[in-house]
């Protein structure tokens, strides 16, 4: 038992899931967070807000709110997750290694976290308490059922 605690070798165990579940929720909603701050204040953030790629302030913030905001829900829900996770990523390494490149890293410190985080979290797959794992199941049985005709 310990041994299986210790050194699993099955990545979607039920305790592995469960796992990635709770990790998915309390970083997804913590992201979700702050893109609902963004879009709340929308109108006043689009005038300043930083443009590291050059393509306008309004589109830059645009872009920040799907990253952190819908593509967090998908996340959460492991739905497309792999899909999901790249918005999200790309925020981060713009945050930690373009907007606040120059900064103390105590500023950039939380950009650093998620994006660690999101980089562990796509390697290891949403598990199987996700919307993606119920869909690869039923395409398998489906699948399966076709070639057994």
């Amino acid at each position: 038992m310990i041994y299986n605690l210790l050194f699993p070798t099955k990545p979607n165990t039920t305790k592995a899931s469960l796992l990635l579940l709770a990790v998915r929720i309390i970083f997804g909603i913590l992201l979700m967070n702050h893109g609902i701050q963004k879009w709340s204040n929308f109108q006043e953030l689009s005038t300043a807000f930083p443009d590291p790629l050059g393509i306008g302030s309004p589109i830059s913030l645009g872009l920040a709110i799907f990253g952190e905001l819908v593509c967090s829900m998908a996340f959460i829900v492991g739905f497309l997750y792999r899909l999901a996770m790249i918005p999200m990523i790309f925020t981060m390494i713009v945050a930690f290694f373009i907007v606040h490149a120059n900064d103390v890293f105590a500023v950039k410190e939380m950009a650093f976290i998620y994006l660690v985080v999101f980089i562990i979290m796509y390697i290891a797959g949403p598990g199987k308490f996700s919307i993606d794992h119920i869909i690869g199941y039923e395409l398998e049985r489906r699948k399966s059922k076709s070639y057994k005709k």
